[in-house]
């Protein structure tokens, strides 16, 4: 080729620097084999056979018809697309531009100038020099956030402003559902594939909005320790991947999937999507990063509802009571019980409670006629007070997002069922229960997805299904004078039931709400309304319902926790009757990795009455 060679700026340099990302330099024969070439176009080996399968699913990400499964007939198409003359936004060059600069640097190729303005304004306008993996923590009311939420910020050159990171582009993938679904259809098609998944660029101060402000979910930073070189790599297949859909699945190719694969591009031998087995949580693809050695430093960026509650923590009980009072307009915030108190509580009283107002009139509504005016007169009083700082950030968790136990559990138990012994064996590939080691994670909130629990009962050497959960949720958030979340559980899946004659495996739908209460440090008492149906030939018309309650005490903490109640049903339809149980499990927590754990129920149905225990050991991997 005779053609000069003229890239632009980042072409050039991303040129320069492609051949420090091979560890060979292999010919065009076995070139298509490269780890760093099947990363590039996201092959996957098939689990048939030897071949590839690209998991792109956009036609125009491939330049050979044969391109999904030939990684071959794609590089020889690329190889010859590049090398051809021409200019604009159409070329291979500018729509490809980072297998551009890796084959260039592979091969020491001589190609022909190209203009690519689209990408130079694109890669002019992000003006990255560091990337951030940002995690957004789980949020259970919402099916697409319940296992939380990764993207990329792109930080651009900084001098300590905190401004510039606000306004820091930010690169997610993420389902292109339609806006009239709902959250149940989501939820489905999330599962299975009914969604194209798509890349997205916004502004940072807009996902701080949606997600800590909104959605009241902590933010965790994650600045990764890549080179420009490796950065600028980032970008340029973020530009070729950026219009290409990929098929969206909740478990696996979901946003944290396709974030792990840039990052693999972008330093190749990290072998991120190794890690993948059956699912991709977002919080186990943080966890892969950091113990990848790939993140330099990491900070915590607390949520409206962290901070406010926090302020309200920091104060005595008496003055919680007081500032709540001022919320509720029972007291001005100029009254004597305010004045007569120290000037450094007053200003902690007025500032929380400011706080809360403002929280409140964005989170939950409040009447502009009533939230306006309060919020003039507490900063009105605060003004008075002189030489008082404004009360402090809450401190970073002990234990990071990423630092709590692993979501794949496996459990392995002995125990009696009415004088039978069994042993039995669990299988849950996610995610925690309220019983997990609770570090990490959120208090009081559950989440079991496609958990399976067999038994072998030794006196007939049968083995059975004790019970399959499809899903399980629960989130047992407790109330105070500031705060009334609602207490709410759903789930559904197979269980063992007794119909009286037999204990048959019978599909359920279950759910309840109600409300919880801290008694002390990690302990509440809960008490929900329930309502189960439960589907079996052997009923007698086929299915039952029950409404009933479920009433107790949850305590968690890093070394032991416990759940003890009582629970009550009444089955209305087939046959008329009470299941009533007591209850009381208990986790005894080994580090991070195991968990003893013992349970034991005594249950009155059918009037007859018996007790289930047993003992075990839970594994996280």
């Amino acid at each position: 080729m005779g053609h000069s060679l003229r890239l632009g700026p980042a072409l050039c340099w991303l040129a320069l620097s492609a051949p420090a990302l091979a560890d060979t330099s292999p010919t065009t024969q076995d070139l298509y084999l490269d780890p760093a070439w099947l990363t590039l176009m996201h092959y996957q080996q098939d689990t048939l056979g030897g071949g590839f399968t690209s998991q792109a699913d956009d036609p125009d990400f491939f330049l050979s018809d044969q391109g999904k499964q030939a990684p071959e007939r794609e590089l020889e198409a690329t190889l010859s697309a590049i090398q051809q003359p021409g200019s604009g936004g159409g070329h291979a060059q500018c729509r490809f531009p980072a297998r551009t600069a890796w084959l260039q640097g592979q091969l020491d190729l001589s190609l022909p100038a190209v203009d690519c303005p689209a990408y130079e304004a694109w890669t002019e306008t992000l003006n990255t020099e560091t990337v951030t993996l940002v995690f957004a923590a789980s949020y259970l009311n919402s099916p697409s956030s319940m296992f939380g939420h990764t993207f990329l910020r792109l930080d651009p050159p900084q001098d300590d402003d905190e401004t510039n990171l606000l306004l820091a582009n930010t690169i997610s993938y993420a389902a292109d559902a339609a806006a009239h679904d709902s959250e149940i259809l989501f939820a489905y098609k999330g599962i299975f594939g009914g969604y194209p998944g798509i890349t997205s660029v916004q502004p940072y101060y807009e996902k701080i909005r949606l997600y800590s402000d909104i959605e009241h979910r902590d933010l965790w930073e994650y600045r990764l320790n890549l080179t420009q070189a490796e950065v600028d790599l980032l970008i340029a297949h973020a530009w070729e991947i950026r219009d290409h859909n990929f098929d969206y699945y909740f478990f696996d190719e979901n946003c944290a999937y396709r974030l792990l694969a840039l990052i693999d591009v972008a330093r190749p031998g990290t072998h991120l999507l190794d890690e993948v087995s059956t699912h991709a949580i977002p919080s186990d693809t943080v966890r892969w990063v950091v113990d990848k050695d790939l993140v330099s430093e990491v900070y915590y960026r607390p949520s409206a509802a962290t901070s406010v509650a926090y302020s309200l923590e920091s104060l005595p009980e008496e003055q919680q009571t007081l500032a709540a009072a001022i919320a509720n307009g029972y007291v001005d915030p100029e009254a004597r019980e305010i004045r007569q108190l120290k000037p450094r509580q007053q200003a902690h009283i007025l500032d929380a409670t400011y706080d809360y107002v403002r929280y409140q009139s964005e989170a939950d509504g409040w009447p502009r006629e009533v939230a306006a005016p309060l919020s003039h007169n507490l900063l009105m009083a605060r003004s008075d007070i002189d030489e008082v700082p404004a009360p402090q950030s809450p401190p970073q968790p002990e234990i990071r997002d990423d630092q709590g136990h692993n979501t794949f559990r496996g459990s392995i138990s002995s125990g009696q069922l009415a004088h039978r012994e069994f042993t039995e064996l669990t299988l849950r590939p996610a995610y925690h229960d309220v019983l997990d080691p609770p570090a990490g994670y959120r208090p009081g909130a559950q989440l079991q997805f496609l958990r399976l629990d067999a038994r072998y009962y030794t006196d007939n050497d049968e083995l059975q299904l004790e019970q399959l959960i499809g899903v399980e949720i629960r989130s047992l958030s407790p109330r105070d004078q500031f705060f009334s979340p609602l207490s709410w559980q759903v789930g559904f899946g197979g269980r063992r039931t007794d119909n009286g004659a037999k204990r048959v495996l019978s599909p359920y739908l279950e759910g309840g709400a109600g409300g919880s209460w801290l008694l002390g440090n990690h302990l509440q008492a809960f008490a929900i309304a329930t309502a189960d149906v439960e589907i079996d030939d052997d009923l007698r018309r086929g299915y039952d319902a029950a409404p009933g309650a479920d009433i107790g005490l949850l305590h968690q903490n890093n070394r032991f926790s416990f759940i003890a109640g009582a629970k009550t049903k009444a089955w209305i339809v087939s046959s008329q009757h009470r299941q009533d149980q007591v209850y009381i499990k208990g986790n005894w927590h080994l580090g991070r990795a195991f968990s003893l754990f013992a349970e034991f129920t005594r249950e009155d149905h059918y009037d007859r009455y018996q007790s289930t225990w047993q003992t075990g050991l839970h594994a996280y991997f």
